[in-house]
């Protein structure tokens, strides 16, 4: 934890834009990952929390249906599950507890349920759940899937997200081992600077086709592949991700939040506020602008590297009265 704060106004604060375009108030899926509890053990703590019935649905992994959040998936996230079976498979699964977090996959949530899954996260520390700062090996995250407020606000999201990715990673630091995971890389140079010249409001086909020319890669800190794969399969096909068919759906894919969930001072919240603060930038002209101009300056001449990025963003943010 650091000594930035991000000045949402209130614990999972409103996004700028609340609505899908048919009116429909917009939800959050959120993936969980932890060790410390099996998957059994955690199925039949959701229900006593939330409700509904825990059931065992494929060798180890369990879901609970008819919860007040609605159903939970929750599994072994590991690729052993899906790809293998029988003795060999109970073999990966128990060698890879050790290091393979448990999952638990939520539907989408409305803005207001996200304050009961944080309440179930306590639950869960306090009957052993831990998270990535509990181990050296240990490299958990926490993924929000926050369904896009339509095709028309999907760049400036994107640009603030690629604009601010280096200050958070040095202000609001993830932990060592996920830094060495290949699961949350950094957007590349070449792909910032584009979306930087195609500027804020850029066509989403043409920053489609930046994207893809930079990277087909998952592993990003925001990974735009399901949300572009669903707006623009004729430009990016499902099969043309890195790692595997990508399952296209309307939604922005934000992958970088730790899971400290035994860390009696981290919350869900302080890890939404993340998401918060780039649609919330997003939504900014002023400070938009801004960026997009100090960015060019401070990756141009003898600053080509870029070094003092990150300190221009806190200065940019902290003038916005958007970070104390």
């Amino acid at each position: 934890m650091t000594d930035v704060t991000i000045a949402a106004p209130e614990p999972f604060a409103l996004l700028p834009q609340m609505r899908t375009p048919d009116g429909k108030a917009r939800r959050i899926g959120v993936e969980i990952e932890f060790s410390g509890l099996d998957e059994a053990r955690t199925a039949k703590l959701a229900a006593e929390f939330f409700g509904g019935e825990a059931h065992q649905t494929d060798g180890a992994d369990w879901d609970v249906r008819g919860s007040r959040i609605g159903d939970l998936e929750i599994y072994l996230d590991i690729a052993l599950r899906k790809t293998l079976s029988g003795p060999l498979r109970d073999l990966g699964m128990k060698i890879g507890r050790e290091v393979v977090p448990v999952e638990i996959v939520t539907q989408p949530l409305k803005l207001d349920q996200m304050a009961e899954l944080s309440e179930f996260m306590s639950m869960l520390r306090e009957h052993g759940a831990l998270g990535s700062e509990a181990s050296a090996v240990y490299g958990f995250g926490i993924h929000f899937n926050p369904a896009i407020a339509g095709p028309d606000q999907v760049v400036r999201p994107l640009l603030a997200y690629a604009l601010l990715e280096p200050w958070m990673r040095r202000a609001l630091p993830i932990e060592t081992t996920r830094q060495a995971l290949p699961f949350t890389d950094r957007y590349p140079e070449k792909l910032v600077r584009h979306l930087v010249e195609l500027g804020m409001d850029a066509s989403l086909p043409d920053v489609v086709r930046a994207y893809r020319e930079a990277t087909l890669s998952r592993n990003h800190g925001l990974d735009m592949l399901p949300v572009f794969v669903e707006l623009h399969p004729e430009i990016i096909a499902a099969t043309d991700g890195k790692g595997g068919t990508v399952k296209p759906r309307p939604a922005f894919h934000f992958r970088l939040p730790d899971c400290r969930i035994s860390d009696p001072d981290w919350s869900l919240d302080y890890e939404w506020r993340r998401w918060w603060l780039v649609e919330t930038v997003a939504g900014n002209d002023a400070v938009m602008r801004r960026l997009c101009r100090d960015w060019e300056k401070e990756h141009s001449g003898m600053n080509f590297l870029g070094l003092g990025w990150p300190e221009r963003v806190g200065a940019i943010l902290r003038g916005a009265g958007l970070i104390a």
